[in-house]
């Protein structure tokens, strides 16, 4: 049976639990999920040479990795040719690209050494979102915007400052509001003796970054925090709370990373709380296995319910989803290829399901009817409909896109 046949028989299935599948469809086609462009290189950026810190690995050795500007943008086309819908880029301030013989160290970091990617989205029709990179530098080896040390702090506070006026370059140029998100790194391995002043640092670091004259209306900063990181066990300085409760004092972004919480914590459980105070947030949607190690997203059971709760809390105009995930151990481009997807795949299940008749079910305590119709759910040909909506963006239908990526790995790839 080909692919309409199969979406023709799905869509009545659907319509007779009061799911149109052609809103669904319409719907997803809205949503433009922001891809990081550092799984294409190891997060290893172009500004410098060394080593990633900040607990920050990207594990494994498979050939074909992104060296230059030119080699990630190719990568890049060649990912989102594979993937349905229009989208964006988040990048890094380590990916500034400079002309031969220039450099500019992170605090002196100007909108010129980004025109390069300005261009290129522009001529794709993609938007562009940014982050500050505070790791990977030699001013980064302990703390970056909680440092005691007043002339390191300064550097990582003109280097927020630096990357508000980037960010609102992207958005003048692209038409289109630019998120620029905060993480530090910094905290300590073992139990501090002083949980307080580093935070007090922050605040003020953060304070002095954001009193920068911006429009808020093109940059919408936001706040990541992280429960631990690799050397930073006992302590980070960027809690849950205190980023929280700085982004509502601020009226800036609270960003969820779902690999910076404890691994009982389930960011899909988060949301409608956030939702209830906050108009816009954001997400960076990843796999942790046991702690923060950035698997590729894949369609499992929390990917699904976060892409529910934002959808049945008629929320896609108010959360903006990004992926954070970098894995060296297997293609690049298909780790992409298959978050992104993934991703997609989920806001679709989501939008199949009839989540007003269920929360009316819940209402009313129809609570095995609805046990039961969550369960049957999960084996209505969602499939068809994922295919239909490949084949309507011209993108190759289940894994038939791989073979698209193993022919690229042969002709491009393998000879980096």
């Amino acid at each position: 049976m080909d692919t309409l046949k199969r979406y023709e028989t799905a869509k009545r299935l659907y319509q007779k639990i009061g799911v149109d599948t052609e809103e669904a469809i319409k719907r997803l086609d809205n949503i433009s999920l922001s891809m990081h462009c550092w799984q294409g290189d190891d997060v290893t950026g172009f500004d410098r040479k060394g080593p990633l810190s900040g607990g920050i690995q990207a594990t494994g050795n498979y050939p074909g990795r992104a060296r230059t500007p030119k080699e990630l943008m190719a990568d890049i086309d060649m990912a989102l040719s594979l993937i349905p819908g229009t989208h964006r880029i988040n990048l890094h301030a380590c990916y500034a690209i400079f002309e031969e013989g220039e450099f500019a160290d992170r605090d002196q970091l100007e909108p010129k050494h980004y025109k390069a990617w300005v261009d290129f989205a522009k001529e794709r029709g993609l938007g562009l979102d940014f982050n500050p990179t505070f790791f990977s530098h030699p001013k980064a080896a302990q703390f970056t915007l909680s440092s005691p040390n007043e002339e390191i702090r300064k550097f990582w506070i003109d280097h927020g400052k630096a990357c508000i006026k980037i960010s609102e370059y992207y958005a003048e140029e692209l038409n289109t509001p630019c998120l620029m998100n905060i993480w530090i790194p910094d905290g300590y391995k073992d139990i501090p003796a002083d949980r307080y002043s580093p935070r007090e640092r922050f605040k003020d670091s953060l304070d002095q970054i954001l009193s920068i004259d911006y429009d808020k209306e093109k940059v919408l900063v936001s706040l990541e925090s992280k429960v631990f990181g690799i050397g930073l066990e006992s302590y980070t300085v960027g809690s849950a709370e205190f980023c929280m409760k700085y982004a509502a004092q601020k009226g800036i972004l609270s960003l969820m990373d779902n690999g910076h919480y404890h691994p009982t914590e389930m960011v899909s459980d988060k949301l409608s709380s956030l939702l209830l105070f906050d108009q816009k947030l954001a997400l960076h949607v990843t796999r942790p296995v046991r702690w923060d190690s950035d698997h590729v997203v894949l369609f499992d059971d929390e990917t699904k319910e976060i892409a529910k709760e934002i959808v049945r809390n008629d929320a896609l105009d108010r959360v903006m989803i990004g992926l954070d995930f970098f894995d060296a151990s297997i293609n690049r481009i298909s780790a992409w290829i298959l978050g992104m997807r993934n991703m997609q795949k989920a806001l679709l299940f989501a939008l199949l399901t009839p989540y007003k008749e269920f929360a009316r079910m819940q209402k009313n305590n129809e609570l095995t009817k609805l046990l039961v119709m969550q369960e049957e759910m999960k084996s209505y040909p969602f499939g068809d409909v994922w295919d239909y909506f490949c084949n309507k963006h011209n993108v190759p239908e289940k894994e038939d896109w791989f073979a698209w990526i193993q022919q690229y790995e042969t002709d491009v790839l393998s000879k980096r």
